[in-house]
């Protein structure tokens, strides 16, 4: 929110004039906003201080429910502390599957019969994923989630681990139903790359954050695509086998929550998480079973950066309803 925003929402009543702060936190709070580079107008100091500390108290009360073993994972104060929850959703969650409609259906997921099923596997190790990237403040989250799982199966025809442009998808698939910084789709990217030929590397065509015109080159194309598929909606089952055998795979979760804006590290698991109601698409690179308390996992590659998360990773609950609708929407892009 811009000064100018600020004054707007404070002439309707809709922010309180004085917020109240604990001035204990002062230290912590110049500390905070020094790392991450902010500085606001002397009205909005104060309310995004406010808002900083409810997300800090929320924080702390989930770690201590944490140590008493009341959750599996453990939170952080990150780069998002300064933002309310719906703040949170409207500039990072840019997965619209009730607002952009698919222009073409992908070919249904045939499960392997005969071919044996790891109990855990993780494509990093085997060279098919791209170190985390970060989509800034630009609802971009389905174009990296495109260009990761692009990039594995472009790995397992090639050999060769080439970083995608997400810039790209960006700029050029509106024709497909994206809308850049404001939405998209996973597979309607993926349609973009095949009827569009190719997409340019991240070399030439580097991540902007912010929408642009189509600049696609195609002698800078660093791979194609001739069709997508889709996994059985809402059957973890598929999904595992299709992530053992076929590699890293684009999947929308809802994402809409503190827990998951403030995650750090453990196996997630939010109670009031969605199974249909999805605004966050993702990478599954794997999965695994957690030594000491036998929960599965999904192993799930984030746009935010390497500073969030686990290392710019999550551990989502896997074989539990399709928790967070980790399941719901998920599709590969086919190569030849």
């Amino acid at each position: 929110m811009n000064f100018y925003l600020y004054l707007a929402s404070l002439c309707l009543g809709i922010v309180s004039a004085v917020p109240q702060i604990d001035r204990s936190l002062d230290a912590q709070w110049h500390q905070w906003k020094s790392k991450h580079r902010r500085t606001y107008e002397v009205n909005e100091d104060n309310w995004r201080r406010a808002t900083w500390e409810k997300n800090l108290r929320r924080i702390e009360m989930h770690n201590l429910e944490y140590s008493a073993g009341k959750h599996n994972f453990q939170m952080a104060m990150n780069k998002f502390g300064d933002m309310t929850s719906d703040e949170f959703r409207q500039t990072m969650n840019g997965y619209r599957q009730n607002k952009f409609q698919r222009k073409a259906k992908g070919t249904l997921f045939r499960e392997p019969l005969l071919t044996p099923i790891p109990k855990s596997i993780d494509w990093r190790e085997k060279g098919y994923v791209t170190p985390v990237k970060n989509q800034g403040s630009c609802g971009s989250c389905w174009a990296f989630s495109s260009t990761g799982s692009l990039e594995g199966q472009w790995y397992g025809k090639t050999g060769s681990l080439v970083s995608l442009s997400e810039q790209n998808l960006v700029d050029c698939s509106g024709s497909q139903g994206n809308s850049g910084c404001m939405g998209g789709l996973m597979d309607n990217a993926f349609e973009y790359v095949k009827v569009n030929g190719g997409i340019d590397t991240e070399d030439s065509y580097p991540y902007e954050g912010k929408d642009g015109s189509c600049r696609y080159k195609v002698q800078c194309s660093g791979a194609n695509v001739t069709g997508f598929v889709d996994i059985p909606a809402h059957q973890e089952k598929a999904l595992t086998k299709a992530v053992a055998t076929k590699g890293p795979i684009s999947v929308a979760i809802d994402a809409g929550h503190p827990s998951f804006q403030f995650y750090r590290t453990g196996v997630y698991f939010e109670p009031n998480c969605s199974s249909d109601e999805l605004d966050h698409g993702v990478l599954v690179v794997g999965y695994g079973v957690e030594e000491k308390s036998g929960k599965k996992y999904w192993i799930v590659k984030n746009s935010w950066g390497k500073d969030w998360g686990n290392d710019g990773y999550v551990f989502m609950t896997k074989d539990e309803n399709n928790h967070c609708g980790i399941a719901t929407a998920a599709s590969y892009p086919l190569v030849m």
